[in-house]
């Protein structure tokens, strides 16, 4: 459910970014609604409620969840200072590419993989198992990374589309085929004698 929870600001800015823009009047003050610009807005606001919603009720919010809003925040921001996209367009694959950094690191920093201590208190599986799992993150960041940017600059019409549902899609598949490629070994283990006494 985590996973799809940072879905939900990007919702938002896909269905204000398909609004046509228009002039809206509020509080006395005229601004345009619809469009990128203002779904980039939409998606900053959204964000810091989301989050902000999620931090009260759990006292925390996990470093990919603060890393994720600090990229909106950053980069949503440098998009409306300087009315650019391209900012925006590279949020996408720097975050993807960070998550990536950070996963490969915990190869060589502390004492287990980043998916062994995010999953380990649900499951038990060999250590080869969970290095395994930590890499196969670590592909699918980057390649989610690459995707993104290669869409952003190469397919403008149909980025926002893709950078919605496009990632959603890969998120889904890819976290299919981890329950499949799980579901082997946990049966290994089920199945496994109980007796776990070591030879001397």
């Amino acid at each position: 459910m985590k996973q799809f929870i940072d879905f939900i600001p990007l919702l938002l800015f896909f269905v204000v970014y398909k609004i046509e823009p228009r002039m809206v009047d509020f509080a006395g003050h005229s601004f345009e609604f619809g469009g990128i610009f203002s779904a980039t807005a939409m998606l900053i606001l959204s964000s810091v409620v989301v989050y902000g919603i999620l931090f009260i009720k759990q006292r925390k919010l996990e470093k990919s969840q603060w890393l994720t809003l600090m990229a909106c925040l950053v980069f949503g921001s440098l998009t409306l200072a300087f009315h650019s996209v391209t900012f925006l367009k590279w949020k996408a694959p720097v975050v993807n590419w960070l998550f990536a950094l950070v996963f490969a690191g915990s190869h060589f920093i502390g004492d287990k993989p980043l998916i062994k201590r995010i999953m380990g208190h649900a499951l038990t599986l060999p250590d080869a198992v969970w290095a395994r799992l930590n890499v196969a993150w670590i592909g699918f960041f980057l390649f989610c990374g690459a995707a993104n940017l290669y869409v952003a600059f190469t397919y403008e019409s149909f980025w926002v589309d893709f950078k919605v549902f496009g990632s959603l899609g890969m998120t889904v598949l890819f976290l299919i085929a981890q329950g499949i490629y799980l579901s082997r070994h946990l049966h290994d283990t089920d199945s496994a004698p109980t007796n776990t006494k070591s030879e001397d």
